[in-house]
């Protein structure tokens, strides 16, 4: 066998030709710009459809990353729970005043067929009339423990509204 001469060149670069020669940054290694991260981002239709896709696989009950999760924190954000405290205050308040107004009802159905009535038919307006006052009294007893179950749900502080903040600044 004939041996062969190969030549190895090396090529060498002065300090300033090699920083313009050579790329040193890290762009294959997955370092990604703010403005390339933002557009890799997917946008809120996209998250939605995700979402639906995802539903099922998603577990109902967690700390994190489940649907009790997703409730509590869009619940926080949009204050659901002063809404509800809200609406529950305000089912306490119809109640009461359908029962005001049954009441009334009652007393008006006794003023107009007062004397024109059977002693047999009175004494069921009677009882009709202390069956309405017991419910009336149950009714006034869920709507106190209510209002004071809403009243232990209520904050008790006022918490800052951060629904038009921006991230810029917010953390302190």
């Amino acid at each position: 066998m004939a041996k062969k001469r190969i030549d190895l060149t090396k090529e060498v670069f002065s300090k300033a030709q090699y920083v313009k020669t050579i790329d040193t940054s890290f762009n294959e290694l997955g370092v990604t710009s703010i403005g390339e991260d933002l557009l890799a981002q997917p946008s809120v239709e996209e998250f939605f459809d995700q979402y639906n896709e995802l539903f099922y696989d998603i577990p109902p009950n967690g700390e994190i990353n489940s649907h009790e999760y997703l409730v509590k924190t869009s619940g926080e954000y949009i204050n659901f729970e002063d809404n509800n405290i809200e609406i529950e205050a305000l089912r306490a308040e119809i109640a009461s005043l359908r029962s005001d107004n049954l009441s009334l009802q009652m007393e008006n159905l006794k003023l107009s067929v007062s004397g024109s009535v059977s002693p047999e038919m009175q004494d069921k307006l009677s009882k009709l009339q202390s069956e309405l006052e017991g419910a009336q009294s149950t009714l006034a007893t869920s709507a106190e423990q209510l209002s004071q179950d809403i009243g232990d749900l209520a904050p008790k502080e006022l918490q800052e509204d951060t629904s038009n903040v921006t991230g810029i600044g917010y953390f302190k």
